[in-house]
């Protein structure tokens, strides 16, 4: 199913995000913050608990380039583990915070970097330029709703 255009239809675009396999949607999300910029933000000021997203990020990039690419692969899948459930408390403006700080340190390989040369292929490319071709909110609203079911259900407490 082509996606023309995110306006048309969020909910598609979504779905579309949800298909792809997890490194294909890991891959999206890097490409999504590189491609674009300056012109995506992490979560409105004041709107994300940026410390909390700060500790997360810190506790990851402590571990080794396998072990941070299962983490993020284990926060998109849902998995149960530790990180995955203190990811899972956050609120959906925090974990796109958290996603921005990931991509950052893809980029500066305190993260695991995207393979050189890696091309997005089939939906994953449609997708992203239907992204691209979206406006500011549309943009934000997309990938908070990306994000925003993504972690481990935490321990029973308070959102992030």
């Amino acid at each position: 199913m082509a996606i023309a255009n995110i306006t048309d239809d969020t909910t598609q675009a979504l779905e579309a995000f949800r298909r792809l396999n997890v490194d294909d949607q890991l891959a999206f999300l890097w490409f999504v913050y590189t491609k674009m910029g300056d012109s995506i933000t992490p979560a409105a000021p004041g709107r994300a608990a940026e410390e909390v997203a700060e500790g997360l990020f810190n506790q990851v990039k402590e571990l080794s380039h396998e072990e941070q690419l299962q983490v993020q692969r284990d926060l998109l899948t849902n998995a149960d583990t530790l990180y995955s459930r203190e990811y899972g408390s956050f609120s959906a403006n925090t974990k796109l915070l958290f996603w921005y700080r990931l991509a950052q340190g893809m980029e500066s390989a305190t993260i695991v970097p995207m393979p050189p040369n890696y091309e997005l292929q089939g939906e994953a490319k449609e997708l992203l330029g239907a992204i691209e071709g979206a406006d500011f909110e549309q943009q934000i609203t997309f990938l908070r709703d990306s994000v925003a079911p993504t972690g481990a259900e935490p321990k029973p407490g308070a959102e992030i």
